[in-house]
C-alpha cells in the first residue's frame, strides 16, 4: 500500500495577532488568506489543530461562543489561516451579536487577498439561518467556498449516509463538493489540506496600485 504524501506539510507557523473592531489592527494583507468560519459548538478549533497537526494551536473553548476576535496563523510563510468567530451561540448577548457580525462581514467583504472561506456544518444537525446567512453572503461575494461536515464520527454508517444527502440536497451540492471530517479520527484532514492548498495556489493576488 502507498502512502501518499501530506498536501499541507507544516515547516513552520506563527500567531500574528486579533482583530477585535471592524477596521482594526490586522496584519497586512501582503499574502491569499483563507478564513475558517461555523457555528460556535461545531469544531472549528479542533479542525484547525488537526490540520496543521499542532494539539492545541488554536484554542479549544468549553464555553461556545467565547472567541470574539478575528485570529490570524501564518503559515509556511506562504499564506494565511483566518479564525473568524464562532457564531450562532444561543446564550450570547444580543450586544454580542450585533458587533461580531460586523466584525465578520466586514472582513469577509474587505479583505481583497481573501482566497477563500471554509465553511464548518455540523453533519448531525440540518444547517442553521445563521448557516445559510453565511453562504449567502460569501454567494453575494462571490467567495469561493469549501464546505466540510465535521463530527462524522459521531454517527453510525446508516445515520451519516443519511445525514450528507440530507445536508447536501438542502445546500444544493453534489456529495463530492463537501468534506466529511473528523477531528478525532483524522478522515477527510487530508483533503481538506489539498483543498486549502489549491484554492491558496488559484487566488490572483491583487495588484498594487503605480505610485
Amino acid at each position: 500500500m502507498t502512502t501518499q504524501p501530506d498536501p499541507l506539510v507544516i515547516r513552520s507557523l506563527d500567531f500574528c495577532g486579533g482583530m477585535a473592531a471592524p477596521g482594526g489592527w490586522r496584519p497586512d494583507p501582503v499574502q491569499p488568506e483563507v478564513a475558517f468560519a461555523g457555528r460556535s459548538n461545531v469544531g472549528k478549533s479542533s479542525l484547525i489543530n488537526k490540520l496543521l497537526h499542532r494539539k492545541a494551536f488554536a484554542r479549544v473553548s468549553h464555553t461556545p461562543g467565547r472567541t470574539r476576535e478575528i485570529n490570524f496563523f501564518e503559515v509556511n510563510k506562504r499564506f494565511m489561516l483566518v479564525d473568524l468567530p464562532g457564531y450562532g451561540y444561543a446564550k450570547v448577548s444580543k450586544a454580542a451579536k450585533a458587533t461580531w457580525r460586523p466584525l465578520i462581514e466586514g472582513y469577509l467583504s474587505a479583505t481583497p487577498v481573501l482566497a477563500g472561506v471554509v465553511q464548518l456544518l455540523d453533519v448531525r444537525h440540518a444547517p442553521t439561518d445563521d448557516d445559510l446567512q453565511m453562504l449567502d453572503f460569501l454567494a453575494e461575494i462571490a467567495c469561493p467556498v469549501i464546505v466540510v461536515l465535521t463530527k462524522v464520527d459521531k454517527l453510525g454508517v446508516r445515520e451519516r449516509v443519511e445525514r450528507v444527502q440530507s445536508i447536501t440536497i438542502q445546500l444544493q451540492l453534489d456529495e463530492e463538493q463537501v468534506v466529511q471530517f473528523s477531528a478525532r479520527t483524522g478522515e477527510g484532514r487530508d483533503e481538506l489540506a489539498r483543498a486549502v492548498v489549491q484554492i491558496v495556489a488559484g487566488h490572483q493576488m491583487p495588484v498594487p496600485p503605480a505610485t
